[in-house]
C-alpha cells in the first residue's frame, strides 16, 4: 500500500466546496482562483489534471476551464448565466 500523503491535500483549494471548484462559470470560480495564488501544489495540479486533453470543466493550475480550453478570465455575468445553462 502506497503511504505517501495525496498531494491534492496540499491543494489551497482542498477546503472549498467541490462545486466551486468543478463550476463552468467564472463567478463561481473566483475564490478557487484567489487561492490558486498561493498554492504550492500549482503546476502538479495542472500536470496531472491535464486540462486540455481530458476535457476537463472547473478550476485547475490557476485557471478556469471549459470543455478542455481555458475561459477567458474577463467573462461578463451574462457570459456566466448562458454558460450554465450551456
Amino acid at each position: 500500500m502506497d503511504e505517501r500523503p495525496d498531494w491534492r491535500r496540499s491543494a489551497a483549494c482542498a477546503h472549498l466546496p467541490q462545486r466551486s471548484v468543478f463550476t463552468r462559470v467564472p463567478s463561481e470560480a473566483a475564490e478557487v482562483l484567489r487561492a490558486c495564488n498561493h498554492c504550492p501544489i500549482r503546476k502538479e495540479c495542472e500536470a496531472v489534471v491535464d486540462p486540455a486533453h481530458t476535457w476537463f470543466d472547473g478550476v485547475s493550475g490557476g485557471r478556469l476551464w471549459r470543455n478542455g480550453r481555458e475561459v477567458a478570465a474577463g467573462r461578463t455575468a451574462g457570459a456566466d448565466r448562458a454558460a450554465a445553462t450551456a
